[in-house]
């Protein structure tokens, strides 16, 4: 995938940095683990610092300081997340089992919610002040323009994966309305606008200049085959740069749920796989036409003393590893293990230290992308299915 900021080599992890930061790291720490991409949240740039003063700062990229590749959502997920969408607290994978009754129904009152849905788009109010707002499709392009990041996504409304199948279709209608309406909002802003290079991406042979962003669309559904085709087909019709799969799956199912969306979308262009980013779930989503992924898991874990290693996930405040002297995983080149044993990260968690996040983020997000680099030379190597098989073996 070409960008204005560098080619992203696929398949790939995007490490997120919710608030223009990946959270205990500096972009150069990011950098070397390997991440290739960064991806920041326009609900919460909106609300705060604002993207107004993102864009004086000379966009994203300037105004973290991180010269590679840039996305950013259109911020509705965290809007609906806040009301109508997600009143029974559901999480990216849900059980095949539905609520009860009674909480079903407390999840689609409109009593007390913080957002509500119209057909021009979702008003909500802020979790910093309470202030209310409005993001329509055109305000959602209008202020991810503004941020700058190189891949950006169109706002799409989003349900309770429990919700009535017909409930489910009426989003989806809505989606591909609102996608119609972010197109041409993209295309009015694309016009005129190319933005400088961060000076550290700059070719001293070519232009310092390109044009900014490439817009993808977001295919929903939940976890019925008929609307994943349905809205697969709508959004695929449609003139997007790339496609985002959204909504909710269940677990065992997601492979199959993405393989129905990804044999319908074009080859030609980039599928990214919103919010799975499990190394697991990963394999499997490349094995079924996924390009990238992104995931909060791997930084939010470390923080709490999870890490990941090739023979699964280990949390670090347990016992064994009080007197471990040896790194996370032997083998492992990520500036934690070439440098820190078991052992020191034990003891950090323990007395509450924050490099302990630092360390084990670090390790983290290194272990995921020297993973997708292994799956991309297996792909290379014609050796895909053998990587993963052996891959899945170990992990446990």
């Amino acid at each position: 995938m070409h960008t204005p900021h560098g080619d992203i080599l696929t398949p790939a992890y995007v490490a997120v940095g919710t608030k223009a930061t990946v959270k205990s790291l500096t972009p150069e720490q990011i950098a070397d683990t390997g991440s290739q991409v960064v991806l920041a949240n326009t609900y919460h740039l909106y609300l705060q610092p604002g993207e107004k003063i993102i864009k004086e700062a000379g966009g994203l990229h300037q105004f973290m300081n991180w010269v590679g590749p840039t996305m950013t959502d259109s911020g509705g997920f965290q809007a609906f997340s806040l009301g109508v969408a997600y009143g029974n607290g559901i999480g990216k994978f849900i059980s095949a089992d539905e609520p009860e009754a009674e909480i079903l129904a407390e999840g689609f009152s409109e009593d007390g919610k913080k957002a509500k849905v119209t057909e021009e788009g979702v008003e909500f109010k802020s979790i910093i002040d309470g202030s209310t707002h409005f993001l329509s499709p055109e305000k959602s392009i209008q202020i991810q323009n503004d941020i700058g990041a190189d891949i950006i996504f169109a706002l799409d409304e989003f349900t309770s994966p429990h919700a009535p199948i017909d409930k489910i279709k009426e989003t989806i209608e809505r989606t591909e309305r609102w996608a119609g309406r972010c197109l041409v909002e993209h295309q009015k802003l694309r016009k005129s606008k190319i933005v400088p290079l961060h000076p550290a991406a700059r070719d001293p042979h070519g232009s310092n200049f390109a044009f900014s962003q490439f817009l993808f669309g977001i295919v929903q559904g939940g976890r019925y085959e008929e609307l994943r085709k349905l809205s697969a087909n709508q959004i695929s019709a449609l003139d997007f740069d790339g496609f985002g799969i959204g909504g909710t799956f269940i677990k065992e199912d997601m492979a199959t749920a993405v393989r129905w969306v990804n044999e319908i979308l074009p080859e030609e262009k980039p599928r990214h796989l919103l919010g799975v980013g499990e190394p697991v779930d990963m394999i499997l989503g490349v094995e079924n036409g996924c390009d990238t992924f992104d995931c909060v898991a791997a930084t939010r874990i470390a923080r709490n003393g999870g890490l990941y290693t090739k023979f699964g996930k280990i949390n670090i405040l347990n016992a064994k590893y009080k007197n471990l002297f040896e790194s996370i995983e032997a083998g492992c080149r990520c500036y934690t293990c070439q440098n820190y044993t078991a052992a020191y990260l034990n003891h950090l968690f323990k007395a509450k230290e924050m490099l302990a996040a630092t360390l084990a983020s670090i390790h983290n997000l290194y272990f995921l992308n020297s993973f997708m680099s292994k799956v991309r030379q297996s792909i290379l190597d014609d050796k895909f299915f053998e990587f993963k098989e052996e891959f899945l073996s170990c992990y446990k």
